[in-house]
């Protein structure tokens, strides 16, 4: 638990230091090595399908077997080693401070006037084409991110973390590596498009099926802050499951509800249109101070289960 909540300091005060090799990129070139292997060896659906089963599992369980391997034979040199090690590597994934500093460099840029530059800073974060944006656009695709990534990147490394706890001899690490590995291979081959359809099938799968739980543990955390959560959740069940992604829609559905405004509509993917569903009321348009906000739910989320989970272990 010491090193749980000190990662969680590390995240909100330093983040991920740029000159670090961070873990997903390391995740992120295993990942592209051997898929577009396994693209270019085999031809036929089923046997992409099992490389891609192969590569998930084996990068998942690869991931949390390295961590503890790592901690465990840095406290063989000293405790205190093996604990620092442990620290930096959990705060690795939390995506607390990269999440905030992501919006902040594209609002800063915004309240410069500077819409050009604030375009092509937000097409570094999101996938949708940027050239063309209104300013108006560009806060709804901030706050997007935001509310997508607070499950992905913040809330849901922070359950398996603190499931890890409960577990003798594994610890939070091992567990957060795998799910953060989990999310690494959605996002680069989770996709239905070619040459993806079948060896990220699985990967896609699974980190849905992950994602499940602690994405609807957010919302109704969220939903609590609130302090309305009957239409919090209300909203969510009208808008949330009209969304094709099982957990994304109901992560920035509950942003949506609580903050008063509307996402989702119309967006560009490589010159695709693509429509989304609407989600939430339009009580109120999207402000960088709308932004701050979703940003600051995302923070008490994050201390208010780091929170109930020492009061657990003390008591025990």
């Amino acid at each position: 638990m010491i090193a749980l909540l000190s990662a969680a300091i590390w995240d909100y005060l330093i983040g991920d230091p740029r000159s670090w090799i961070h873990p997903v990129q390391l995740m992120g070139w295993i990942i592209q090595l051997c898929s577009q292997f396994v693209i270019r060896v085999t031809a036929q659906k089923w046997l992409r399908r099992i490389g891609g089963v192969i590569l998930g599992l084996g990068l998942i369980f690869g991931s949390g077997l390295v961590g503890w391997l790592i901690i465990a034979g840095a406290k063989i040199i000293h405790p205190c080693l093996g604990r620092g090690i442990e620290i930096i590597l959990l705060a690795s994934c939390f995506a607390g401070k990269s999440l905030r500093v992501a919006a902040e460099d594209v609002l800063d840029t915004l309240k410069e006037g500077d819409i050009v530059k604030a375009r092509s800073q937000l097409s570094r974060y999101v996938g949708r084409d940027t050239e063309n944006l209104s300013e108006t656009e560009i806060l709804r695709a901030i706050l997007e991110t935001v509310a997508e990534n607070a499950v992905d990147g913040v809330t849901a490394p922070l359950f398996y973390a603190i499931v890890g706890l409960f577990i003798p001899g594994v610890g939070s690490l091992p567990l957060a590596l795998g799910y953060k590995a989990a999310s690494t291979l959605d996002s680069m081959i989770g996709y239905r498009r070619e040459p993806y359809a079948d060896i990220g099938w699985f990967s896609a799968q699974l980190e849905d099926r992950l994602t499940w739980f602690p994405c609807r543990l957010t919302v109704l955390t969220l939903a609590l802050f609130s302090g309305n959560p009957r239409q919090v959740l209300a909203i969510c069940r009208r808008d949330a499951i009209r969304d094709p992604s099982p957990n994304s829609g109901w992560s920035e559905c509950v942003y949506a509800a609580i903050l008063g405004v509307q996402l989702g509509g119309v967006n560009t993917y490589g010159g695709v249109v693509k429509k989304k569903p609407l989600l939430g009321n339009c009580d109120r348009p999207i402000t960088a101070e709308t932004i701050y906000e979703a940003l600051r739910l995302t923070r008490y989320c994050f201390l208010s289960w780091l929170v109930i989970t020492g009061l657990w272990i003390i008591n025990s």
